[in-house]
């Protein structure tokens, strides 16, 4: 059932409203760069605000829109745009960044991981998140992974709860600390 369910979603190019969510999802295409911008700035802004190590660069506008332009282009890559509906019919309200990567050492060789999960706050708390990883996970599956992960600060508990909520665990760390210039 999930395999034809997926199938028929592929099949349909133009992206059709979900039942219930005030949103449609889609592939992200170069037109979209402009508007997905301001979304991963304010994403990258938001945490900021829960660790002093991710401070925002200076260029952050530079960069999101060359790492979109990358990733629009790289195979092993899912940009995704929500779009409302309604009144906001045609404006994106939302953004998933995602990539495949290789597990060297481990099993299943492929690991898809959600680097950047965002919505405009109007959207949020609908089911709305929950259906962008839906469809971030179906993508990053198509793209042959086995397991998908996601990066996001360790003290956004928002997003640890909203993972832990949909089976998502620990399986690694990443500490850090600054270093003093000379």
């Amino acid at each position: 059932m999930t395999e034809r369910k997926e199938s028929t979603k592929r099949a349909a190019p133009p992206p059709t409203e979900t039942p219930g969510l005030p949103i449609h999802v889609r592939v992200a295409t170069e037109a979209d760069i402009a508007p997905l911008v301001p979304l991963l700035v304010r994403l990258k802004r938001l945490n900021e605000e829960f660790d002093p190590l991710l401070k925002v660069r200076a260029d952050v506008d530079d960069r999101a829109r060359e790492i979109l332009q990358h990733d629009l282009s790289n195979p092993r890559a899912v940009v995704l745009a929500a779009e409302g509906v309604g009144s906001d019919k045609d404006k994106v309200v939302g953004v998933v960044r995602a990539q495949v990567r290789e597990r060297v050492f481990y099993t299943p060789e492929l690991e898809g991981v959600i680097l950047d999960i965002y919505l405009l706050p109007l959207y949020r708390r609908r089911g709305v998140g929950e259906y962008l990883l839906q469809e971030a996970t179906s993508h990053l599956k198509e793209k042959g992974a086995g397991l998908v992960t996601a990066e996001f600060p360790t003290q956004n508990e928002i997003a640890v709860r909203f993972y832990a909520k949909r089976g998502f665990r620990p399986i690694t760390a990443l500490h850090a600390r600054a270093l003093e210039r000379s």
